[in-house]
């Protein structure tokens, strides 16, 4: 017990403190949405807001302890802001850079591999954008605050009142993915009602270890063709 004061008194008035002092940190360190929060900001907001819930309900220690932490958390955000801003090498260090997913079209499986994104996440993201045929797709640049910017093939560019014309707009309908990260999707195949001969015969593929150079393979049955993405393009 501190000062005689009794400890449910003790958690009041530290909830209370931490409370205002995480409220004056974050507006110092400014407005962002949470998409907008690289790994840096994410990090030392979880770690204020642990500082801070720990000091809520300490009743042994001083409260100024954890003040001085959250303090601390607060001046090596504002240095790395400010020389994230001054200089691009250590705001590429401190906070990451782009990574360029799909190029022209196609697939970079070393840029997939350094994000540490497998092809079922990059397709979710890319759902998440309203994309569901990555053959739409001919650029797509993971963001460092971990958010995905597409850029369309300019055949499916949002469409404005000169485009439109007295033509039949085609029906939309799922791509079957067939192929992923080297394995075979049986309700792919199970979808495009064929089998696995089928798949080896129109991708000309010996056996299964010729799979395993596929990143992704999906297949459009209106049109009868194939789309091949290659670890190694």
């Amino acid at each position: 017990m501190l000062f005689g004061i009794k400890p449910i008194f003790w958690v009041l008035i530290n909830a209370v403190v931490s409370f205002v002092y995480l409220f004056i940190i974050s507006k110092i360190l400014g407005k962002k949405q949470i998409a907008q929060l690289e790994f840096i900001d994410y990090a030392v907001g979880i770690s204020l807001g642990s500082i801070a819930a720990e000091m809520a309900t300490d009743t042994e220690n001083p409260f100024y302890y954890y003040l001085i932490a959250m303090t601390i958390f607060l001046v090596l955000a504002l240095v790395v802001s400010v020389f994230g801003r001054k200089n691009s090498f250590l705001k590429r260090l401190l906070k990451g850079k782009p990574a360029t997913l799909i190029y022209e079209g196609k697939i970079d499986y070393d840029q997939l591999r350094r994000s540490n994104i497998d092809v079922n996440d990059l397709l979710s993201m890319l759902r998440e954008k309203n994309y569901f045929d990555i053959n739409d797709v001919a650029y797509a640049i993971f963001e460092p605050s971990g958010e995905l910017s597409v850029l369309p093939k300019g055949n499916q560019k949002p469409v404005v009142l000169q485009d439109v014309n007295r033509e039949a707009i085609e029906q939309s309908s799922l791509t079957n993915v067939i192929i992923v990260d080297g394995e075979i999707s049986k309700s792919g195949l199970t979808e495009a009602n064929q089998t696995e001969q089928w798949l080896f015969d129109r991708l000309s593929i010996g056996d299964k270890k010729d799979l395993q150079n596929i990143i992704l393979a999906t297949y459009d049955d209106n049109t009868d063709t194939f789309n091949v993405h290659l670890k190694n393009q």
